[in-house]
């Protein structure tokens, strides 16, 4: 019987440590920092509905915690803030691409970095469940071989595009 219990275990260990996504290998947090707009995502509980543009800002404070700025806006052009949140973040490990965010202290959540461009313009960022995800991009806007690239790489790995809602500028 003790056997059967920790081969089970073993069991569903491997089968948890096979659907955790994957990371990138490493994340220039310098060149990370600064504006994201968000291109498309998973619609969650805690994420306006009606935002017309929603974007991110980090930047580091003084003792090199990452501070994150989101702000949903009412507008296309981002003139007319509809919600703004401040939290911060910290690398779980030194390649970077494993974040701890918190909007409300005591609660964290991952923000890992699955996707990055090689030139930082665009980031696809999910959790270790794959239950959230975001596609941000340096633009509201996006082309649309990047966002096909994007969509291919998802598939691949597991998330369930027909989720995604995109809130970017579409050409």
């Amino acid at each position: 019987m003790l056997f059967k219990m920790i081969a089970l275990v073993f069991m569903l260990i491997s089968v948890t440590m096979l659907s955790a996504a994957k990371t990138v290998d490493q994340v220039d947090l310098n060149r990370y920092l600064g504006r994201w707009y968000q291109y498309a995502y998973f619609p969650t509980k805690f994420q306006p509905k009606d935002a017309a543009l929603s974007a991110a800002d980090y930047s580091l404070d003084k003792k090199g915690k990452i501070i994150v700025i989101n702000t949903s806006y009412k507008d296309k052009a981002g003139t007319q803030i509809l919600k703004q949140v401040s939290g911060k973040a910290h690398a779980v490990d030194k390649s970077n691409s494993k974040l701890r965010v918190s909007f409300f202290w005591p609660f964290y959540g991952d923000y890992w970095i699955v996707k990055l461009d090689k030139n930082y313009q665009y980031s696809v960022v999910s959790d270790r469940k794959q239950k959230y995800l975001w596609i941000l991009s340096r633009s509201p806007r996006m082309d649309r071989d990047s966002y096909n690239e994007i969509l291919y790489f998802l598939e691949q790995g597991g998330w369930d595009i027909d989720k995604l809602v995109i809130t970017g500028i579409q050409d």
